[in-house]
């Protein structure tokens, strides 16, 4: 009987090489590689999530380290207000100009103005931001339903629940969404003074409702965290939508939420002015 030839003896499966790690150069330009809007999403929109999923659960466990410094920040600063009627007034004051109401119009008649100049995605980026967080705000104060600081002899009153401060949280969205809109049309130097501006307005209306004593300070911290967080999450949205419509790509930090429209509206205005001097 012939011996079968070494050809016809079947070979076994060659083994697949087996997948390497990637190399730390690899995590490292995918990292690169991430676009703002997904940086921003990870760096800041989840971590404020996180936080203010905190405070909420905090307020509603009714958490004893977190509402002892609330009430001794509250007692102290009811206690300075006392004596000093004109620190109140000047309280009230920036109170009243930061107010939600105040936010809302502003924005709105910036949004108006934006629309009427063909600066149309510009104005419904500001009006969805500040409508959604109008609806955050309400929400939030009716399934918390937290009552407001009380003293004998308060300096200050304010209706509806107390958690978040709407107006650390307005006064947020507000500085923030005419920051981004201005932001393209300023100099260097003018850039970093609109964002000086834009933290100091928050910050002292947030203050102003601690003096007044009709907020706590997690309400007020929560204020800031979701004005913060809403900004960021609509302006990641807004960039999205712009790179979906093969629109430039933009770094809101520096260039603004959408600098051609910006830009747009100005021109319009300038525009609109020499022809009213013709």
């Amino acid at each position: 009987m012939p011996k079968p030839s070494a050809s016809s003896t079947p070979s076994a499966p060659l083994a697949s090489p087996a997948p390497s790690a990637p190399s730390a150069r690899g995590r490292g330009d995918a990292l690169r590689g991430l676009s703002p809007r997904l940086t921003l999403a990870i760096l800041v929109v989840l971590p404020v999530a996180v936080a203010v999923g905190l405070l909420v659960l905090a307020v509603e466990s009714s958490w004893a380290p977190m509402g002892n410094l609330d009430r001794s920040i509250a007692d102290t600063l009811h206690t300075r207000a006392l004596g000093h009627p004109a620190w109140v007034r000047a309280m009230a004051d920036v109170s009243n100009i930061g107010s939600p109401t105040v936010m809302r119009v502003g924005t709105g008649l910036l949004a108006v103005v934006l629309w009427l100049r063909r600066a149309r995605r510009l104005a419904l980026w500001i009006a969805a931001t500040m409508i959604g967080g109008a609806v955050i705000d309400e929400v939030l104060k009716t399934v918390v339903d937290r009552a407001r600081p009380a003293f004998a002899h308060p300096v200050a009153t304010a209706p509806g629940a107390s958690f978040p401060s709407g107006h650390a949280f307005t006064a947020t969205l507000g500085a923030g969404v005419v920051l981004l809109t201005v932001l393209p049309l300023l100099p260097r130097r003018g850039r970093a003074l609109a964002w000086l501006l834009a933290v100091l307005v928050p910050l002292a209306v947030g203050y102003s409702r601690l003096a007044l004593g009709v907020h706590w300070t997690s309400d007020v911290v929560g204020g800031w965290l979701l004005g913060i967080g809403l900004l960021t999450g609509t302006t990641a949205a807004f960039e999205t939508w712009r790179r979906e419509h093969a629109l430039p790509e933009v770094h809101p930090i520096f260039d603004g939420a959408a600098p051609e429209e910006s830009e747009r509206a100005t021109h319009a205005e300038a525009g609109a002015e020499a022809h009213a001097r013709d």
